[in-house]
């Protein structure tokens, strides 16, 4: 028999263990896939928990919680959106069973507060003995080996085979475009998706890479100047509109003359200023092509507002809303600009020769889409991983070690706390031992003979040594010295937002849906009936 608080608290629970259990499965490098087909009949294979949660319309408010909260993680680290998910899941999990202790149904709410708070204590002890578990920190970010052996867990547990080769794709565009002042920009490292060939034919190239073909006949112009515009490649339209009469031949080809000598003039005069590339945002003209090619311009398009933002960052040009000819000022610069082709697919690229540009891309290369979508997002990882470590250097060892040390010193701090919230404390260092579990247990590895085998080299001092996911039976090894790191700021942002999740979920009591009140329709009336009736 329960009361109606634990009533509404257990079905939360519930609703946050299926979620929690449907990606807890696609933890680590072993997890599984998952397709999820979105509310478009968009098809997607992968084992990214954002992706997952992105595409799936979960309904229920206390699940949405959890969501929320992977949604915080993946905006401030970028990646371990899982680890929050599993996390806050056998947080609550935990809670229920303590709940399910049992004392009288009038001591409820305050069980719920005890487990709230002890929650809340392990949570601050926690993020107090994270620093002490640094094992290392990057020395050098503009070192390419070094970055790229700090990637590579972060793409390991996407691309599971193909992490070496990737992180060091992603450290080498990082790397090249890392500012003076430290600030990295996710933004600037773009991806450039071309089905062919495999992912080994995968390659960086330092400038933009647009899936276009060239408007006129130049397909290749050394040392670029360019100039960029946003409205079509065209003659001027005027606002209004005028009639003009013509009465006989020779006007009507005096007319068209006009303004084929105008167009020639506007064409003429952007040559003239030196620019041998034009981008434009809208169409082109067949008269302005024509003259485009006879003063051997390179003519490109982009439809979206975005890339050609991005083109005028990359070359630093200043897009201009009117065929006018740029100054000097406002025309970008870079090494060459050629038409090129990828598999069967036309390529123009914008490169820069020196390695400082403003936007580098990674060209992939796949068999499929999904693959393809699926590296895009290692890659996307990989890249906010980088953007962490120039916030903050610290890193702490993977593969579970960090967690069971947290659990057991959570757990030595929990037997000198007197009172009830002892219980909770404890079963809060239990939760850690979810992260190796299901690394063991997607390996297909006995876990408790994993965690146990942890605990006893953890009780030795050895504080890096965490699951080999690389051993057929169940192994540990030191993380350190396998090159298996996280970032220190995904791990304490993941415990601070799968903690305040799951004790949100637990705080909540009742779930209020707002809904029309039932009952008849009130009457529609008659139509347009405070009109005048004048017939």
């Amino acid at each position: 028999h329960y009361s109606g608080l634990e009533e509404a608290v257990y079905r939360n629970i519930q609703a946050c263990k299926e979620l929690a259990q449907t990606t807890r499965t696609a933890y680590g490098p072993n997890g599984m896939n998952k397709m999820v087909i979105n509310h478009l009949e968009k098809l997607f294979v992968t084992n990214d928990a954002a992706t997952i949660l992105r595409e799936l319309e979960v309904q229920h408010p206390a699940a949405k919680m959890l969501v929320m909260a992977s949604h915080m993680q993946e905006q401030e680290v970028g990646d371990g959106t899982n680890f929050v998910l599993v996390f806050a899941g056998v947080l609550l999990e935990l809670a229920e069973d303590l709940l399910r202790m049992g004392l009288s149904v009038s001591e409820a709410s305050y069980i719920l507060i005890t487990v709230i708070e002890g929650y809340e204590k392990a949570c601050k002890k926690a993020l107090e003995i994270l620093p002490d578990l640094v094992c290392c920190s990057a020395k050098n970010l503009r070192d390419v080996e070094e970055v790229a052996s700090l990637l590579y867990t972060s793409v390991m547990s996407k691309q599971y085979g193909n992490e070496r080769f990737l992180a060091k794709l992603i450290a080498q565009a990082c790397v090249s475009i890392l500012p003076d002042s430290g600030h990295f920009n996710v933004d600037n490292i773009r991806v450039c998706k071309i089905v062919g060939a495999g992912i080994s034919a995968s390659s960086v190239l330092h400038g933009m890479v647009f899936k276009k073909e060239t408007e006129g006949d130049v397909t290749s112009v050394k040392d670029a100047k360019i100039a960029v515009y946003s409205c079509p490649f065209d003659g001027m339209i005027t606002e209004t509109k005028g009639t003009v009469l013509i009465k006989n031949a020779e006007e009507l080809m005096n007319f068209s003359k006009g303004e084929e000598n105008l167009m020639d003039l506007q064409v003429k005069a952007i040559a003239d200023s030196g620019a041998n590339v034009v981008v434009t945002g809208g169409k082109v003209a067949d008269m302005a092509l024509h003259y485009a090619n006879k003063y051997n311009l390179m003519l490109v398009r982009l439809n979206s507002k975005w890339d050609l933002r991005r083109l005028c960052k990359t070359v630093g040009a200043t897009a201009l809303p009117r065929l006018t000819p740029p100054t000097l000022e406002e025309m970008g610069h870079c090494h060459s600009v050629y038409l090129s082709e990828v598999g069967d697919t036309q390529v123009v690229v914008f490169k820069h020769e020196k390695e400082d540009g403003a936007i580098s891309t990674i060209l992939i290369r796949g068999s499929t889409d999904n693959l393809m979508d699926d590296i895009e997002r290692a890659v996307d990882d990989g890249v906010n991983t980088f953007k962490v470590l120039t916030r903050d250097k610290r890193l702490v060892p993977g593969g579970g070690a960090t967690e069971i040390e947290l659990a057991k010193q959570i757990t030595s701090y929990g037997e000198t706390c007197p009172g009830l919230d002892q219980y909770a404390i404890k079963k809060f260092a239990e939760a850690f031992e979810a992260i190796p579990r299901a690394l063991a247990e997607n390996s297909g590895v006995k876990a408790n003979e994993v965690i146990s085998k942890l605990y006893a080299m953890h009780q030795e001092g050895k504080k890096n040594v965490g699951f080999d996911i690389e051993a057929e039976a169940a192994a540990v090894k030191d993380m350190l010295e396998a090159g298996v790191l996280d970032t220190y700021l995904g791990k304490f942002w993941g415990i601070k937002l799968a903690t305040n999740a799951a004790v949100t979920v637990l705080r909540v009591d009742q779930i209020i849906m707002a809904k029309p009140a039932g009952g008849p329709k009130p009457p529609s009336g008659k139509k347009d009936w405070d009109e005048d009736q004048n017939d």
